[in-house]
């Protein structure tokens, strides 16, 4: 049996025009947890991520940390987030979530739980992906990390929230409310551990941060 580490990736760029990037809190939240993996002598044979670049580049951050080489990452778009954003505007019917984000941070989050709930009902129209398909990608990205590893190996994967909370309500068997609950709890950089074995994944650990937990870096963990 393999050992997956999931990850979310690092604090991205919430609220600003382009999400998709790292803060420089979230870069330093990656190495930590780079140089905690190369204190406790993990060797991965694999690392990978979603096509995303908060995912690629808390990946990279982290790889730099272990003293490996970012170029030998590699991607697959299973790992890839749900579209937050258009699910929200066709839920809500706004062309800018982000107006909403600003304007009132708690009552975003409320409804953004309830567009949630009303993707994986199948209650929301035009949207990029249904929740089924969501499903799907998931599982072939995790079943991709997992592909011909042995006893022994450890396999690093960088996705994100929704994606990791999708992959875990689904292993233990638990309906989408738990898959949405668990997205919603999901530490930047923090990890799971999956075992893999005989074609099939169970779950070990859940949203660790031990990189985070010295009183000097409480300060570092975030959930957006």
């Amino acid at each position: 049996m393999s050992l997956v580490y999931l990850v979310r990736h690092a604090q991205a760029s919430f609220g600003a025009p382009d999400y998709d990037r790292l803060s420089e809190l979230g870069r330093q939240q990656a190495r930590w947890l780079g140089s905690y993996f190369a204190a406790r002598g993990l060797r991965f044979t694999r690392v990978m991520a979603g096509t995303l670049a908060r995912q690629q580049d808390t990946a990279r951050e982290a790889m730099a940390a272990m003293g490996l080489d970012p170029s030998d990452l590699a991607v697959h778009a299973g790992f890839d987030e749900y579209p937050g954003e258009a699910l929200y505007a066709a839920y809500a019917g706004v062309a800018d979530p982000r107006v909403h984000q600003l304007a009132d941070y708690r009552a975003y989050w409320r409804a953004f739980r309830d567009a949630m709930h009303a993707w994986a009902e199948d209650r929301l129209v035009d949207v990029p992906e249904t929740w089924a398909q969501f499903g799907t990608r998931v599982r072939a990205g995790l079943d991709a990390a997992a592909a011909g590893t042995a006893r022994e190996d450890a396999v690093l994967v960088v996705s994100s929230g929704g994606a990791i909370g999708r992959a875990l309500a689904d292993i233990a068997g638990a309906p989408a409310r738990t898959a949405i609950e668990l997205n919603l709890q999901c530490r930047n950089s923090g990890f799971c551990e999956l075992i893999a074995g005989a074609g099939a994944l169970r779950l070990l650990s859940f949203n660790n941060v031990p990189h985070l937990e010295a009183p000097e870096r409480r300060h570092a963990i975030t959930f957006a």
